[in-house]
């Protein structure tokens, strides 16, 4: 009788595949929605300061602003006239204090001519209204001085010199603040090595510094350029047609050029506005509001773009976006530094991983700042040793 005998498994030659190692804990997610509530927070209250101490951060902001201008003109009469170092200050201020007083002189002698001419403002403004009365038929047309009777003028008045002395008064702090910083940037350098002992966050930190100075700086210089050219042309135009207060509009064109949207609508408008009032014809008016918007489309569209390069590398609903929000903080001045602020901001956001993202949505091709392979491979190796050491 045969045994019969149970079959025996083999072994497999092959090793058992060893199980995955365990997955990294995962942080919570309420960690991170607290991380995120926590900066929404932080924006919330730090818009909340900015508006409530604007009138002592608002003066301050201009200052800096001003600050990076004159370093800028001073870098370039260094650079053009090639001065020895001792007389590229004098230089430079020489050229700042006559540039503040032609401002100053342009702006009151422009004042004075409309003011002068503002006897006569009423009579042509009644034509204006009879000869629009008439093409929509309307037999007894109402009179400036009915308009304006609708109106609450001592309130219009009185919100004018207030806001009139709230300008000049952020102008004389801002001044102030100026000085003071004139005076302290010999030991900027000194407060930088403090905060900063070890040499590599001190180059890391410096060259973020730049790169925001240098933005802020390429963006002031090309809006002074096509400032320069729009206002010249602009001045031009004017003179030709017969618009008087010409040179005093001019400047006007120029300094609303470095507000974004708003600045080109009012360069734009308010010359033919003005002629409008003076002439008693209406082809100056319409040939004076054709030239300066070609003007302005053809420096906008053309000009302006191959100037900017990387250095307004800004998405126009960015712009937009900081415009009403600092228009709102700050009101004339922030309309002003809105664009710097946004500059500097997705400068300084750009260097930061963390923080990239930012820069990413404030750039206009999403690409902020390319990188410097150099500057990277520098900073880069910085880090490496830190961590090194840390070990």
């Amino acid at each position: 009788m045969a045994l019969k005998l149970p079959k025996l498994r083999m072994r497999s030659a092959r090793p058992e595949a060893a199980p995955p190692p365990p997955e990294p804990p995962r942080p919570p997610e309420s960690s991170t929605v607290l991380r995120n509530a926590t900066a929404l927070i932080a924006v919330i209250v730090a818009g909340a300061a900015l508006y409530w101490l604007r009138d002592i951060v608002t003066p301050l902001a201009m200052a800096i602003f001003l600050l990076i201008m004159i370093e800028g003109l001073t870098r370039w009469v260094e650079e053009r006239f090639r001065l020895p170092g001792w007389a590229v200050a004098p230089v430079s201020l020489t050229l700042i204090l006559l540039g503040f007083a032609g401002s100053i002189w342009v702006i009151i002698d422009g004042l004075a001519g409309i003011i002068t001419q503002a006897s006569s403002i009423g009579v042509r403004v009644n034509a204006i209204i009879a000869d629009v009365a008439g093409l929509f038929e309307v037999a007894v047309p109402p009179t400036a001085t009915d308009l304006l009777t609708r109106f609450d003028l001592a309130s219009l008045a009185g919100q004018a010199a207030l806001t009139t002395q709230s300008v000049f008064g952020g102008a004389f702090f801002a001044l102030v603040y100026l000085a003071f910083l004139l005076a302290a940037k010999g030991s900027f350098r000194k407060k930088i090595v403090a905060l900063f002992p070890l040499r590599d966050d001190r180059q890391e930190a410096l060259q973020v510094f730049e790169r925001m100075r240098g933005g802020v700086e390429g963006y002031l210089w090309v809006q002074t350029i096509t400032g320069l050219m729009i206002s010249a042309a602009a001045w031009l135009v004017m003179v030709l047609v017969g618009l008087d207060n010409a040179l005093f509009w001019a400047f006007l064109i120029f300094l609303v050029g470095y507000i974004p949207v708003i600045g080109g609508a009012i360069a734009g408008l308010a010359p033919p506005l003005f002629a409008l009032v003076q002439f008693d014809t209406y082809w100056q008016p319409i040939a004076l509001l054709v030239a300066l918007q070609t003007i302005l489309f053809i420096v906008g569209n053309f000009i302006q773009p191959r100037m900017q390069g990387d250095n307004q590398n800004i998405d126009p609903v960015a712009v937009l976006l900081f415009l009403a929000l600092w228009s709102a903080l700050w009101g004339v001045a922030g309309a002003f530094l809105s664009t710097p602020i946004a500059v500097a901001i997705m400068a300084i956001t750009a260097e930061f991983r963390g923080t990239r993202w930012i820069a990413v949505l404030l750039s206009g091709d999403g690409d902020p700042y390319p990188d410097d392979p150099e500057d990277r491979r520098l900073i880069a190796d910085a880090k490496a040793e830190r961590a090194a050491r840390a070990r």
